[in-house]
């Protein structure tokens, strides 16, 4: 799995986890907007992150030069992210 497949994947499942997960969700919906934007782009930023790590395997200069592909996996993790939240069906 790419590292851009993984980040999506993992966007898709904050988000529902975010919607639906029985003592995660209420927490989450008592949040003002601006700390749910922040928190939601932190754990994004951080599966961005992870994914990387893990399609780097650890190689720092895989990391170092390719900032491109962080740029795509973050953006990929904030568009299935966004996409989840807005198709997913509200309580």
């Amino acid at each position: 799995m790419t590292a851009e497949g993984l980040s999506a994947l993992a966007g898709v499942i904050l988000s529902l986890a975010f919607s639906y997960v029985p003592a995660l969700a209420p927490w989450y919906e008592k949040q003002t907007p601006t700390r749910k934007r922040g928190l939601m782009a932190l754990l994004l930023l951080l599966v961005a992150a992870g994914a990387l790590l893990y399609d780097c395997r650890g190689n720092a200069a895989c990391m170092a030069a390719d900032w491109q592909k962080v740029v795509s996996v973050l953006i990929a993790a904030l568009v299935a992210n966004q996409s989840a939240y807005l198709l997913s069906p509200t309580k």
